[in-house]
């Protein structure tokens, strides 16, 4: 009887660690039933499957990387760029994923980099190298994840980021984009030279005016000092004169005589009796 018993038990043993299997937590499972999918929402941990002819496929549930190869677009103006791109997803629909790929990561990531360059293909048609180049990445990679991930939902994927990571430009197109670009920056160089030449005149015709404006201001002040000089002057000789006749011409001889003989070298060819030597004859200036 023993030994039946122990043989019973290890039969039993047997088909317990037959029909006994673990789930892991970073993995998806599915329970198969002669081919068929019996059960799509195991949980992690311990569980059994009866009858033995039952079998389990496990996934891999973590977030896994699609980094495909650089493809080729055309943009707007029919011109090619070389885009480098990679993409984050995982099983969320574990069934309908394997409906889809069976069960083959090759096969999904191959279907999911189509979806991928498919949308890419449509953003980049729509605009110019400059647009994807520059301004406009951040846009295309919202719109292309947001095609993607209704489009993965068929494959029973999630798409969790999806990043463009370089663009560039053939050696053809490359160089016909700087030679726009510096086309453009010298037109904005010569705008700015323009600008700043229209400025330079506008200042020195400004300067200029104010400066003919001062210039005839002093004039007119110069001379308006000079007439009222002029005339003080004239005030001043006619008082004098008036005062004393003789003594004032005598002065204005001797100031004469001193302006004309300053130096040796000074010469006057006069007659002798030129009314400028009157003083020499006489002390009154008397003829």
């Amino acid at each position: 009887m023993s030994k039946y018993l122990i043989g019973i038990l290890v039969a039993v043993g047997v088909l317990l660690s037959m029909s006994a299997y673990t789930i892991d937590e970073r993995d998806k499972a599915l329970l198969f039933s002669l081919g068929e999918i019996k059960d799509a929402e195991l949980e992690p941990g311990l569980h059994f499957k009866m009858p033995l002819v039952n079998n389990v496929k496990k996934f891999d549930a973590r977030i896994l990387t699609l980094d495909a190869r650089p493809e080729r677009f055309l943009t707007v103006e029919k011109k090619n760029v070389t885009v480098d791109f990679f993409v984050k997803w995982r099983i969320e629909d574990v069934a309908r994923y394997y409906r889809a790929t069976r069960g083959q990561e090759r096969l999904a990531q191959s279907r999911l980099a189509q979806i991928i360059k498919d949308g890419l293909r449509n953003e980049f048609a729509k605009r110019t190298i400059q647009q994807v180049v520059s301004g406009e990445r951040a846009e295309i990679m919202a719109s292309i994840s947001t095609t993607s991930k209704q489009l993965a939902k068929e494959l029973g994927i999630g798409v969790v980021d999806v990043r463009i990571s370089q663009i560039d430009l053939p050696a053809e197109v490359s160089e016909s984009v700087y030679d726009r670009m510096r086309a453009e920056r010298a037109r904005i160089a010569k705008e700015l030279r323009a600008q700043g030449q229209e400025a330079a005149e506008r200042l020195r015709a400004a300067a200029d005016r104010e400066r003919t404006v001062l210039l005839a201001t002093a004039y007119k002040e110069s001379q308006i000092l000079r007439g009222e000089g002029d005339a003080q002057a004239a005030e001043i000789y006619a008082k004098a004169y008036s005062a004393d006749p003789d003594f004032y011409s005598f002065h204005r001889s001797m100031e004469s005589y001193r302006g004309a003989f300053r130096n040796k070298s000074d010469l006057m060819v006069l007659e002798p009796e030129s009314e400028f030597f009157r003083f020499f004859k006489s002390p009154k200036g008397l003829k």
